[in-house]
């Protein structure tokens, strides 16, 4: 990185990477990195879906990005949709 305020442009992701190291990888002894896939990937659709952002105003980010307030609930009918 060089040039004035370059070193703030992964902020958001070195935030990310530390919730995700706290509040999923830290927490759980993986078997396997099918395991750890799967777990990831289950705590990355809490974490965009239903988990409250105190910078957002307590909204998930899909509820900003979407722009809508039930986004919880399009998305398991569209779990439950593309299960069956």
């Amino acid at each position: 990185m060089d040039g004035k305020g370059h070193a703030l442009d992964n902020i958001f992701t070195e935030r990310l990477c530390r919730t995700v190291k706290y509040e999923e990888e830290y927490l759980h002894d993986y078997d396997s990195p099918k395991d750890a896939r799967q777990g990831l990937t289950r705590y990355l659709d809490f974490y965009n879906y239903e988990r409250p952002h105190q910078s957002l105003d307590y909204r998930t980010p899909a509820e900003v990005y979407y722009n809508h307030g039930d986004v919880h609930d399009t998305l398991i009918n569209f779990k439950r949709e593309s299960l069956s």
